[in-house]
């Protein structure tokens, strides 16, 4: 019989569950993904040989034996992520035509030299800057949820200004892409949710274009319909927010408490580097949408059929002693031939974006706190139990404030009545997110439920 992958070992430490399968079957393990059975690769060389042959191993649930055969569950709540019509889990030859669009969408905020890369970084700073302030209102020493406070908000704020749109309307779209990611219950009344959401975002950027992500690809490609659109709009939030509140939170850990490969990186000042020790140790993406061989095919131990689905693992391959041995034992640098952001054709376009968004994050955070420690020993830490993520649900920190920082003074009361009514015509409201952020550091909301 197949393992079950999610339980409560493989949430708290995947590590161990990878190593036992590995120990039993080698570089492919058969396993249980929420009752249905599926492949798990655990090897580097047979992982980075999908990647590059996207032909011959694709993507698309069309592919799948077992579900055109009626064998998987109709509310199986891994299958929204995976019947998602976006750029990441679509099969067939149109990937390029929709590739091209993103890499077209994408550019203005990659290009180093692009005006618009560079008011970015300077509103991914600032924005740090205000989220810390946050934190400070709890003195100069304190603890914090670094997760709900400061590496969440963070990327949803950068994902609503790529999105051409405010944060209150993007926070309940991020709680639904979480429900989806994690595979809840509610995953299928969520992603319509966002669905929806984006598709109306669309809508009005197709009617006033802007400076933002969903005009230039819609200039790219101006007959996506509006479903297509959404897909991929809720794509780019997914990776923008979840994804990057995750490689920070997961950044934070690794330096804290990792072999210090990280921290001698940032302590170097090589911040980018130690984003590349945390992508190859704590990848966000754990388990990418699934391939389907198209003919048998042997892979590693097993003979996989045509149309079973092929999950790779991404931090799994980096500990295959076929990949690990052969990496530096610097504890400054480290290798760049990870799977973190795959490879081949479907290499992750956005990866330039979530690595400079991390490294302006952390340059923020180690400026600013003199120290950051776990406030729980770090094998209690709260992890999300996903399909795909490798991701906290919360990061409770103590901290302390360098001696030169300077407490910002708390946010003047919103006025009410009359007043708040006529001020309205000249100033917008807080976003609903700054509003959630003030309720968090006043005791007022629980950072659970966000």
């Amino acid at each position: 019989m197949p393992e079950p992958l999610l339980g409560r070992e493989y949430q708290d430490r995947p590590d161990i569950v990878h190593e036992r399968l590995r120990q039993r079957h080698g570089a492919v393990a058969p396993v249980d993904l929420l009752g249905v059975p599926v492949w798990l690769v655990l090897g580097y060389p047979e992982a980075l040989y999908i990647l590059q042959n996207d032909a011959l191993w694709p993507k698309g649930m069309h592919h799948w034996r077992a579900r055109n055969e009626g064998r998987v569950p109709y509310d199986w709540p891994v299958a929204p992520a995976l019947t998602a019509e976006n750029m990441m889990a679509r099969g067939g030859s149109d990937h390029a035509k929709y590739r091209a669009a993103w890499d077209s969408a994408l550019k203005p905020f990659q290009d180093p030299g692009h005006p618009q890369t560079r008011r970015l970084k300077e509103n991914i700073r600032r924005t740090a800057k205000e989220l810390i302030g946050f934190i400070a209102q709890g003195g100069r020493t304190g603890t914090a949820d670094l997760a709900a406070q400061f590496s969440r908000p963070l990327p949803l704020m950068v994902a609503g200004e790529l999105l051409g749109a405010s944060g209150s309307q993007n926070d309940q779209a991020l709680m639904d892409i979480w429900r989806i990611l994690d595979a809840g219950p509610d995953s299928a009344e969520a992603s319509a949710r966002v669905l929806a959401a984006m598709a109306e975002l669309g809508e009005q950027k197709r009617r006033r274009p802007g400076e933002d992500f969903p005009s230039y690809m819609l200039a790219a490609q101006p007959n996506l319909t509006t479903s297509e659109l959404a897909h991929e709009l809720t794509m780019l939030m997914g990776m923008v927010s979840d994804h990057g509140g995750i490689l920070i939170a997961n950044s934070v850990v690794e330096i804290i408490t990792g072999d210090g490969r990280a921290r001698a990186s940032l302590s170097a000042g090589m911040i980018r580097e130690a984003v590349n020790h945390v992508v190859l140790r704590k990848p966000p993406l754990s388990n990418f949408v699934p391939r389907f061989p198209l003919r048998d095919h042997r892979l590693g131990e097993y003979i996989i059929r045509a149309g079973e689905p092929v999950w790779i693992a991404t931090a799994a391959t980096h500990t295959d002693p076929r990949f690990a041995d052969g990496t530096s034992a610097n504890r400054a640098t480290s290798t760049r031939a990870h799977l973190s952001w795959g490879a081949g054709p479907r290499q992750c376009p956005s990866r330039e974006l979530a690595t400079t968004i991390t490294t302006l994050a952390l340059e923020s955070l180690f400026e600013q706190f003199e120290q950051l420690e776990l406030a729980v020993p770090v094998d209690q830490l709260p992890w999300r139990s996903s399909p795909f993520v490798r991701g906290l649900r919360a990061l409770p920190i103590r901290y302390r404030l360098r001696d030169g920082y300077e407490i910002p003074a708390p946010a003047p009361a919103r006025r009410t009545g009359r007043h708040r009514a006529a001020e309205a015509e000249v100033a917008d409201s807080p976003s609903t997110l700054r509003g959630f952020l003030t309720g968090l550091v006043t005791g007022k909301i629980d950072p659970d439920a966000f």
